[in-house]
């Protein structure tokens, strides 16, 4: 129970500076304000005996007298597995002004818990049931956002998928913000785009790109024309190789997920 009360109050997106010499450097920080993210991963209970038919509705309850009702939180959603190695995955993502606002967030929650539930027993059996739904274990990070975002919002109540690109940083390496205006921007299959670095959790060279895109067909031709915009704006075979030459010494690695959102516990 106190685990997954836990789970629930520190609900994305992600660390430390990214280097000297990488994205940090091209940062555009008199203009841009970052924010906090917090990111749980959770799992889906193994309990073959668990009955998932009321488990919207009752993070439906959670959500609108809790999530909706808390002003530090700003932002938050829960994203399922779509492709990855884990499809008992869920992250639950809280998005916050500042890291101040993360720690007193909790003090917000515990008193909205107590106001929609005040029976203490019905208390009791809502987070048990809850709880139930998931497995004890569970992950947590903090990230803060970098200036390279596309934003995107939409009334629809259909479910978004999210290309998840995380980036291990290289030693060097430039050119992304170039790369971002002149690419990234101007795809019009990304709706949405937005890039994290690690401030607390496993990996301190974690650096991560959210692509969110209206379908799972939409993946392959962002990457088409990701290849078109890339030729249109270094035309100059040579310039290019040499473009991406120095770009790719940013990341050392990376690993691709694919994630779902439910449109209804979004905020």
């Amino acid at each position: 129970m106190k685990t997954i009360k836990k789970l629930l109050l520190a609900t994305l997106v992600l660390a430390f500076m990214f280097t000297t010499k990488t994205i940090a450097q091209e940062e555009e920080k008199e203009a841009f304000k970052p924010v906090y993210i917090t990111v749980t991963t959770a799992h889906r209970s193994s309990d073959p005996d668990v009955d998932y038919s009321d488990w919207l509705k009752i993070e439906q309850e959670y959500f609108d007298k809790v999530t909706m009702k808390n002003d530090l939180i700003i932002g938050s959603g829960y994203y399922f597995h779509y492709f990855t190695p884990d499809d008992s995955e869920v992250k639950l993502v809280s998005v916050y002004k500042t890291w101040e606002d993360i720690d007193k967030s909790s003090g917000v929650t515990t008193k909205l818990v107590k106001e929609g539930w005040p029976d203490e027993d019905e208390r009791k059996a809502f987070f048990k049931k809850q709880g139930s739904y998931y497995s004890p274990m569970h992950s947590d990070e903090i990230y803060v956002s970098l200036p390279f975002q596309k934003d995107y919002t939409t009334e629809s109540k259909e479910p978004m998928i999210y290309y998840v690109k995380v980036n291990q940083l290289g030693d060097g390496g430039k050119g992304f913000k170039e790369y971002f205006e002149n690419v990234t921007q101007k795809n019009s299959y990304i709706k949405g785009y937005y890039t994290h670095r690690h401030r607390w959790g496993a990996n301190s060279r974690d650096a991560v790109e959210v692509f969110a895109l209206e379908n799972f067909s939409d993946i392959e031709k962002m990457f088409d024309e990701n290849s078109k915009l890339a030729k249109e704006h270094w035309p100059n075979e040579d310039k290019r190789k040499e473009f991406f030459k120095e770009y790719s010494k940013m990341f050392s690695g990376h690993g691709d997920y694919i994630l779902t959102n439910v449109p209804e516990l979004a905020k």
